[in-house]
């Protein structure tokens, strides 16, 4: 059974988007994790949707994915203004932090996979001393070929772990993720995008004052120009909504 099937969820172009809190995601993946059973997490935004509705196998990585969480504030503002609103953004960098603290008392362990060996150390190093009590059972970097994908999933389950987070780009992770899901294995496996560069001081998170005008997108824009090309997707999706207003919550 898909995990998303027993929480609330609302359909966005017949993709569901889990309706719950962050607190009440937290709780949730907690109860996964208990279960022992591969889950795959996805922290959906508009860019993930439309990169969806123009590919079918992303589609189908996205529709096969156990947990979708609202990290996209315009995914936000679309369940609102189609009339199913979500309790609130669940960013997956927070919901990273939230579950990194409770495997302090839960005595978890976690993988880290994705970026450069240089970030991927000093984020391993960081979340150590932030977490003391959540176990950092290993990490790799993510600049491996299909060739090395047998390699990379016998060391993830030699170390066991409860969490796998996944640094590896919008068009790498999760399909990545999704295609070795069963092979791996691991109770929760999520993407995390940038996480690493930030918590490993790389790059900064966007001022709080940016967070809840819900403009982090633009704040990222500001410091990094050459994602423009990327973000005109957002507008995109903004006017495809407005335009499929009574269709975009129709299941699927």
């Amino acid at each position: 059974m898909n995990a998303s099937s027993t929480i609330p969820t609302v359909p966005i172009y017949g993709l569901n988007v889990s309706k719950l809190n962050m607190d009440d995601t937290v709780r949730h993946v907690e109860h996964l994790i208990e279960q022992r059973q591969p889950n795959q997490i996805i922290t959906a935004n508009p860019i993930m949707i439309m990169t969806a509705l123009e590919q079918p196998q992303y589609m189908q990585v996205m529709k096969n994915a156990e947990l979708l969480v609202p990290d996209g504030a315009g995914l936000v503002w679309a369940a609102s203004t189609c009339g199913q609103p979500v309790a609130e953004r669940v960013a997956g960098f927070d919901l990273l932090h939230r579950l990194m603290d409770l495997g302090q008392q839960r005595g978890w362990k976690v993988y880290l996979l994705g970026s450069s060996l240089d970030v991927i150390q000093d984020t391993a190093a960081r979340l150590q001393s932030l977490y003391p009590g959540t176990v950092i059972a290993g990490y790799r970097d993510g600049f491996f070929g299909p060739d090395q994908d047998a390699e990379v999933i016998a060391a993830i389950r030699e170390a066991n772990p409860d969490i796998l987070f996944v640094a590896r780009g919008l068009d790498t992770q999760e399909p990545w993720i999704g295609k070795y899901k069963q092979e791996l294995g691991v109770p929760i496996m999520m993407g995390v995008g940038g996480s690493f560069d930030i918590i490993s001081g790389r790059s900064k998170r966007a001022p709080v004052l940016f967070q809840k005008m819900r403009m982090e997108w633009f704040y990222r824009l500001l410091k990094e120009p050459h994602r423009y090309k990327r973000m005109l997707v957002l507008p995109k999706f903004a006017v495809k909504v407005l335009k499929d207003k009574e269709s975009v919550t129709k299941v699927q």
